[in-house]
């Protein structure tokens, strides 16, 4: 099962986190919100940075005006 972010009180997003020779990063993918994607040296760094960009997805979709996702559940990745 792919592990969760907590985005507010009533709100989780899934994430995929995978270590990329390439980038020598850990990447931290959130497949409900287009693009968005966070890295970072460590699993730890990758998440919290997962975190902020989430956040910042969030509200750059409230600021235009987009609908903002609901998350799917566990059956995404089932």
């Amino acid at each position: 099962m792919a592990p969760l972010v907590k985005v507010s009180q009533c709100r989780w997003l899934r994430f995929i986190m995978y270590w990329s020779d390439e980038d020598e990063a850990y990447i931290a993918e959130v497949p409900e919100l287009a693009g968005c994607v966070a890295d970072g040296p460590t699993y730890q760094e990758a998440l919290a940075q997962a975190e902020i960009v989430i956040g910042e997805w969030i509200e750059t979709a409230k600021e235009l005006g987009r609908q903002i996702p609901e998350p799917r559940g566990r059956l995404l990745f089932a």
